[in-house]
């Protein structure tokens, strides 16, 4: 008869790879100015920043086109005062974006990382559930050979 040494519960937990937090880790290894250029990034991509800017500048150059001459306070056809505005957040926004996505970037490395070993501990449990079907293949082949001797006619 053969003899299987198939794992207890106790090792196989043992064997397996802990589950990650990539949220908790990755927002915990943030300083204050990545954890702004996040904060940031993440209002300026939105449609809503996106109206924000358009609204702004309709009414702006709206005014400053239809408005009595009196009251506009950046003439057309140039605005030179929209323009340097709008350059002023162009300049202040591109670095503070480019930040936040570097540390998006990073916490995507660490969300991947944390993807690969959840992979790895399927695979793993995968293989254990195997090998447990396996074994109980076998002692159940070894149980059918124990009838079949006893059922044979002397």
């Amino acid at each position: 008869m053969i003899q299987h040494h198939p794992l207890t519960i106790a090792q196989l937990k043992a064997k397996l790879l802990s589950i990650r937090q990539p949220h908790r880790e990755h927002s915990q290894g943030l300083n204050a100015s990545e954890k702004l250029a996040l904060v940031i990034t993440q209002r300026v991509g939105t449609i809503g920043f996106f109206f924000i800017i358009l609204i702004w500048t309709v009414v702006w150059i709206g005014w400053n086109t239809i408005a009595p001459v009196s009251l506009r306070f950046d003439p057309f056809p140039a605005f030179v005062l929209w323009l340097f505005l709008s350059n002023l957040i162009q300049i202040m926004l591109m670095p503070l974006i480019m930040v936040g996505q570097n540390v998006q970037s990073k916490f995507d490395g660490i969300k991947s990382q944390a993807d690969y070993e959840v992979n790895i501990k399927a695979e793993q449990e995968i293989e254990t559930i195997l090998q447990h079907l396996e074994n109980h293949q076998l002692a159940l082949d070894e149980i059918k050979e124990l009838l079949k001797s006893r059922k044979t006619p002397e």
